[in-house]
């Protein structure tokens, strides 16, 4: 009797996990953990719900062994029907007070930085963001991933 209760409750609980995905991610990783200044994470997604707000992250995944308390990133913005847009940010990874900011295991820290100032009304249509590491050393040690996340905000 109880085997045939156990099929019931996965279908459920597969069922239940159906749903629109309102987030995009997409980034990148980069060989013997170092982020050359050549080597530009891009990421392309497409817009469709344009009633809706969106915040748009920087998402980076370094070590403990990073030397320093920030980075500086170049990011291009290429939004439908328009010419690309430049923007340099200077994204914190550490404070001296809390010690490396965003989420961490053991010697890995992943750090979610919104670049949006507040949520942002997209066009409909394919958007493309291409990252470039801007510090001064080539390649940039103890970075393994970079890449960019977009969140539909929730009403």
């Amino acid at each position: 009797m109880k085997s045939v209760h156990y099929p019931v409750l996965l279908l459920f609980l597969f069922l239940s996990a159906c749903g629109t995905n309102d987030m995009f991610e997409r980034t990148e990783r980069f060989p013997n953990h170092e982020w050359p200044v050549s080597q530009q994470p891009e990421a392309k997604f497409e817009i469709s719900d344009t009633a809706s707000l969106y915040n748009i992250y920087v998402v980076i995944r370094h070590t403990d062994a990073y030397r320093y308390n920030n980075i500086w990133l170049q990011v291009t913005t290429q939004s439908p029907a328009d010419t690309p847009r430049k923007q340099l940010l200077d994204i914190s990874l550490a404070d001296n007070t809390k010690g490396w900011l965003g989420s961490g295991m053991d010697d890995i820290f992943d750090r979610r930085a919104r670049i949006t100032q507040a949520p942002i009304r997209l066009k409909k249509g394919t958007y493309t963001f291409t990252l470039q590491q801007a510090m001064r050393e080539d390649p940039l040690a103890y970075v393994l991933s970079a890449g960019i996340r977009v969140e539909k905000v929730k009403p």
